[in-house]
């Protein structure tokens, strides 16, 4: 299976490796007005550093995104679609570092059975005073997810052709921090992929390996754990 996606995936890692489309491509899903809204700023005093990881895998002919959907809980990302990941701790050697120990707590999956690709443009993302590194991994199958209820409300498997389509990508008007504003987001297994996270993906699928991506099959659809 794996000679199938070599070309994908040989793309994918020189692309990590030249000058990444960064900001430009951030900021296309970046909630508008940017000022108001808060994001494509610098970091604040204080900021914090977290990892999050964009892994791929093969599954029913089509390449996949875990996305995770975060409990309710009193805090600004309360209920929010996200790559898993979390805050740097003193233990990790690296924001890769985090990444990878944050989505093995929260998803169950092992950093030995994936080979990471490279990273994307760190985002800082106001609402939370975190200056974020997005890190991009691949495995030859699907993982066998093991999901922590406290950090995980719902697993999103998410189709990176469904991701890719311009269909997925919509636009509202939100009040957000006392201003009206316009938020594009992804409209994926009836959820609401926006901000940061959306920010993340627009980065990682402007990339050009997206344009050599294998076919999906036609029966391969996206599953929620």
């Amino acid at each position: 299976m794996t000679e199938m996606y070599e070309p994908f995936l040989c793309q994918l890692r020189l692309d990590l490796c030249n000058p990444l489309p960064g900001k430009i491509a951030q900021c296309r899903m970046a909630p508008r007005p940017r000022s108001e809204a808060g994001f494509c700023d610098g970091p604040g005093a204080g900021v914090r550093y977290g990892g999050v990881l964009a892994l791929f895998y093969p599954h029913n002919g089509c390449i996949m995104l875990p996305l995770i959907l975060r409990p309710t809980y009193p805090g600004v990302h309360s209920g929010q679609v996200s790559l898993p990941g979390g805050g740097q701790e003193e233990t990790d050697s690296d924001l890769t570092a985090t990444a990878l120990r944050e989505t093995y707590e929260e998803i169950g999956v092992d950093p030995n059975e994936y080979t990471v690709l490279g990273q994307l443009t760190p985002l800082y993302v106001s609402a939370s005073n975190f200056l974020v590194l997005p890190t991009v991994g691949w495995i030859d199958y699907r993982p066998d997810f093991h999901l922590d209820p406290y950090e995980v409300a719902a697993l999103i498997e998410a189709p990176l052709p469904t991701l890719l389509d311009p269909a997925t990508q919509r636009v509202e008007n939100w009040t957000l921090r006392n201003c009206q504003v316009e938020v594009p987001y992804y409209a994926v297994e009836n959820q609401t992929i926006w901000g940061a996270t959306a920010m993340m993906l627009s980065e990682l699928l402007a990339l050009p390996a997206m344009q050599i991506m294998p076919g999906c099959n036609p029966l391969a659809t996206g599953a929620n754990a």
